[in-house]
Parts: C-alpha cells; structure tokens; sequence
C-alpha cells in the first residue's frame, strides 16, 4: 500500500512499473489517472455551455490528507485481494492537460483489480480532503462544489462488501 500527496507531477510509465515491480503474483493492473480539463463541467454532462479554464488549484491539510487517503485505501486492501495499490495526489496549481491523480491496483486477477481502482477514485472524490478552485481564463477564482453524480457514484459502495456476504 502506498499513499503519496505531492505537488510534482508523476510518470504514470514509471508509477505502474514500480508498484508490480518482482510481483509475478499480480495478473491484474489497473489504474485511473485524472487530468485537469480546460472547461468547467458544473452539470457533470460536456463541454458545451462550460466555462474556459486556465488552471485548477487544490488544496488540502497536510497530514489531515494523507490519514484518509490511507484509511480509504487500506479499505479497498480489506475489500479486494490485491498485491499492492497506490494513491498519488497532486496539489497546487495545475493547468489544462496535467495530472491530478493516480490510483492503481494490481492483484492476481482483473475484476479485484478494476473494481478496487473504480472505488478508489469513487472514494477519493467524496471523502478526500481537497478543496478546488478554478481559475477561469479572466482570471475569476471560484470554489468547486460537489457533484451530486460523484455522490451518487460513492454511495454505490456503500453496500456490503462482496468478501464479507
């Protein structure tokens, strides 16, 4: 399990190498990384009608982000049989096209890994302690609220786990 809260980027190729590194035992990996859009998308539907973005900036509380960070990965570890998982999250500001966040998963077959990588984000969205502002092409700061999808795409998991019926 690794968790990590950087304000540098990250090399996707090198992250998923290093996480199956030696692990013959992982026949699954998956992985979802988020990137920041040059659009606001307050509806949660497309560009259309969205605003012109020229950064994104995240923050959080140090320490704070990092203990749930933790605890909803080692969540995922209790739910599925995974061989390793990573959550890297960025802060600061960011511009169009940069990553915001990686989760990865690997296990010894598929469906744990894509499912534990699908909650993790799902999580993260909800319960991370990160707070975004956009920053419009103007130079407008405004504070993103939460997505009633994001909320509903959390809730999904909120049933009882597969392993423990």
């Amino acid at each position: 399990m690794s968790v990590r809260v950087q304000r540098e980027s990250f090399d996707l190729g090198r992250e998923l190498a290093a996480l199956s590194a030696g692990n013959l035992a992982v026949g699954g990996l998956a992985s979802f990384v988020g990137l920041v859009r040059d659009f606001d998308d307050p509806a949660g539907r497309s560009p259309q009608g969205g605003t012109a973005l020229a950064a994104m900036t995240l923050e959080h509380y140090p320490g704070m982000t990092e203990k749930m960070l933790e605890r909803i990965e080692a969540e995922a570890n209790r739910r599925w049989e995974l061989e390793a998982s990573l959550i890297v999250h960025r802060y600061g500001r960011m511009e169009p096209g940069e990553p915001i966040v990686l989760v990865a998963c690997a296990s010894a077959h598929r469906q744990a890994a894509l499912e534990a990588c699908q909650f993790l984000i799902d999580w993260l969205k909800t319960q991370a302690p990160f707070w975004k502002v956009e920053e419009t092409a103007e130079g407008e700061g405004r504070w993103v609220e939460a997505r009633d999808s994001d909320e509903a795409a959390a809730a999904r998991w909120l049933q009882k786990p597969k392993a423990a019926e």
